[in-house]
């Protein structure tokens, strides 16, 4: 049997972890449970297992027949993010959240099941392996950087040696059809990070401004003015997006505050446009500040850089899909998505491919259907054995080219 088969025929256990992991769900850097789902999922297999210690990581190393001590043959990376996010389940499923507040709205239950699906199918093929996977099970994607976590704690360097290439899935409750891959060289996923602004005045009486310092003007005109900015000072075909998604200033209507402040993030698809963006939008918002007799703090909080695919990795991978899965399922991803991802940290030490798979349920509408992160997103099991089969396919394929 070929890898698609075998990877069908254990489909029920897949989805029975994928479940299990989905009632349960965690958040964070701190996932014990779903790390000890994925080991009991490994139990048995010939991995060289090692855990994290600043976060609840799985870091589990497959030697192939030409593998057998560091140094013997290549090494591939497949990477799978297991946390959850602070979303109110409302999908209705008999397998929903059991936590209040926390839900698996991003599919990254589907990632960890696929990717111990690859561990089994690739450890059945262990004498036929010229060299080395690394299966990077990682806490901590949705706004905790686990994968730079992970690679502090020496994860590139599991088998004893840099991974020649490293991949990823990520599925998709909305936009492609259950099964469909897409992706593309370059950028594929946007740079993110927070720009936290706080505008000092001095309070006073809302009948008397002109005895207080208001910083409430200022901080509304620098929330326009980063919108014009983003319009006037950056090259449409390198664009920058900043959304403010959190403002607070004062307390009740007749009393002016003494500060007020805001929350937006900046998306941004190269690291020139990324580095203008922090120079001119903290010039922007000094200069308002100055211009109204007020003073500001204002900071970059560290975020995710820009996930960029190396052109012959995607180039490789797509091959890879459209002959496992067939030309039909493979779509060219043609622009850039706004959203982050924290494989970035990877693919800026190792070439590799970030890879979205289509998981939208029976019935439903790709162009309707609720995206990732909604309370409603549900998830096609159905393509659990397509990821695991991916994952091994790429392995299997990527090592013996090297």
């Amino acid at each position: 049997m070929g890898v698609r088969d075998d990877a069908e025929a254990m489909a029920p256990e897949l989805a029975g972890l994928r479940r299990a992991i989905h009632r349960e769900p965690e958040i964070g850097l701190d996932l014990p449970g779903t790390q000890g789902k994925v080991l009991a999922a490994l139990d048995g297999l010939p991995l060289e297992i090692s855990l994290g210690t600043a976060l609840s990581s799985v870091t589990a190393v497959l030697r192939g027949g030409g593998a057998a001590a560091p140094g013997g043959g290549p090494v591939v990376l497949l990477r799978g993010d297991m946390d959850a996010l602070p979303v109110t389940e409302r999908t209705g499923l008999d397998y929903a959240s059991q936590t209040e507040g926390v839900m698996h709205a991003c599919g990254h239950d589907l990632h960890t099941a696929m990717l111990a699906g690859a561990a089994r199918l690739l450890a059945a093929r262990q004498r036929e392996l010229p060299g080395t996977v690394v299966f990077m099970f990682q806490p901590g994607e949705e706004g905790h950087a686990g994968a730079r976590h992970m690679i502090a704690e020496g994860v590139l360097d599991a088998a004893g040696q840099r991974p020649a290439a490293a991949y990823a899935l990520h599925v998709a409750s909305a936009d492609w059809p259950a099964g469909v891959i897409s992706t593309r060289p370059g950028p594929m996923l946007a740079a993110a990070e927070v720009l936290a602004v706080t505008v000092h005045g001095h309070g006073g009486h809302g009948s008397e401004p002109y005895h207080a310092a208001d910083p409430i003007p200022a901080a509304c005109e620098m929330v326009t003015a980063l919108q014009t900015m983003v319009t006037r000072k950056f090259d449409v075909f390198d664009p920058v997006v900043i959304t403010v998604g959190s403002f607070h200033a004062g307390t009740t209507d007749n009393v002016i505050p003494d500060d007020a402040a805001f929350l937006a993030t900046v998306r941004s698809f190269s690291p020139g446009a990324r580095d203008r963006v922090r120079e001119s939008a903290l010039a922007l918002v000094g200069g308002i500040a100055s211009a109204h007799g007020l003073t500001v703090s204002a900071e970059f909080r560290d975020g995710y850089p820009v996930t960029v695919n190396d052109e012959a990795e995607t180039r490789f991978a797509e091959r890879v899909a459209a002959d496992l899965l067939g030309e039909e399922c493979c779509v060219a991803q043609l622009n850039p998505m706004t959203g982050a991802e924290d494989f970035s940290f990877v693919l800026e030490q190792v070439p590799g491919a970030f890879l979205m798979l289509g998981a939208c349920p029976p019935g439903a509408d790709p162009a309707t259907a609720p995206n990732n992160h909604a309370p409603d997103a549900v998830f096609d099991d159905s393509v659990l054995a397509a990821g695991a089969a991916l994952y091994a396919e790429l392995a299997l394929r990527r090592l013996a080219l090297s």
